[in-house]
């Protein structure tokens, strides 16, 4: 009697070690896919996003029923250095809007020795008027920082050394370019023939604004009932977009968030780097107190640190608002 022919036994081990070759060569290429679309998304944002400067275009209605239009450059944010000339040539270029005021707020300064630099960019708009308010970095240098701290809501801002040249800043703004300053103060300038009340305060960011100082230096001001008022602060914290609305403001102006600096398309800023609602990071949008409304707007700036020279999804800007009759 024959013997039964013996039978292979499939133990399954060849199999198993195969599928988990195929996974181990499925996530290297995945994980190769992630880091390639990472370093891609990196270049982009630091060689081609943050040179897009571009022009928005905004209306804010709040002068008074048949009053002629202004038109406010609205600068902020330069973070200047001096080898960035494709940013001085946009700014110098902008001069051909023929702006009725400028409104700068802040962070003009990236670098101790830019001055000449930022004397040149702003040499096209000497003898339109303007106001200024200033941002930390026009006091202090930029400082190489670990970025995941602006996630932390209860960060402590520490003002670090290298001083900038304030004194050289102030004399360029009010002395050369005939600007008025607005840290905690305010003034009347006249502006297409009517009279523009301005108030504003120093850098809420470090807590050199000084709400009291402003308001009684506001409260000196020779005005009439219905004439406009506008504000300004670098960083718009709640409690100074309050402050300033209830003290009278119609318009008021900011800088600081860079527009979150790097955004995810349909989502947003990840961050605002102050106290500001996310979806108020940018751009026009309004401010209630308990008793008014006042027109916001937050400009993305035109820089960033020398030590985070990126933006995603949110392209450095100038805004050219109008202010229009109620």
């Amino acid at each position: 009697m024959s013997r039964p022919a013996d039978r292979h036994v499939h133990t399954g081990r060849p199999a198993t070690r195969s599928r988990a070759v195929r996974v181990v060569r499925a996530s290297g290429l995945g994980l190769a896919a992630v880091a390639a679309t990472g370093l891609a998304t990196l270049l982009y944002g630091v060689f081609v996003e943050r040179l897009r400067f571009r022009l928005r275009r905004v209306e804010a209605p709040v002068l008074p029923s048949g009053s002629v239009p202004i038109r406010i450059l609205h600068l902020s944010d330069f973070h200047l250095a001096p080898w960035q000339t494709i940013k001085q040539d946009f700014v110098r270029e902008l001069a051909t809007l023929e702006p009725d005021l400028i409104v700068d707020t802040g962070d003009n300064l990236g670098h101790s020795d830019v001055l000449p630099a930022l004397r040149d960019m702003l040499e096209p708009f000497r003898g339109v008027p303007g106001v200024f308010v200033y941002g930390s970095n026009d006091y202090y240098g930029p400082v190489l920082k670990n970025p995941f701290t602006y996630f932390a809501r209860t960060r402590k801002v520490k003002v670090r050394a290298p001083k900038l040249d304030i004194t050289g800043l102030e004399a360029l703004l009010t002395e050369e370019m005939g600007w008025h300053s607005l840290n905690n103060d305010a003034t009347t300038i006249e502006v297409s023939g009517r009279p523009i009340h301005f108030v504003g305060v120093d850098d809420p960011h470090i807590k050199y604004d000084r709400p009291a100082e402003a308001r009684a230096a506001f409260e000196n001001l020779h005005r009439a009932p219905g004439e406009t008022v506008v504000a300004l602060a670098h960083a718009p914290y709640q409690r100074v977009l309050t402050e300033l609305t209830e003290l009278g403001a119609d318009a008021i102006f900011a800088g600081h968030t860079h527009g979150g600096q790097v955004c995810v398309p349909l989502y947003g800023a990840l961050v605002t780097n102050c106290d500001i609602p996310r979806r108020q990071v940018s751009g026009a949008s309004s401010w209630r107190s308990a008793t008014r409304r006042a027109f916001l707007h937050v400009s993305r700036g035109l820089g960033t640190s020398i030590y985070a020279p990126i933006r995603f999804a949110c392209p450095p800007e100038a805004t050219l608002v109008t202010l229009t009759p109620r």
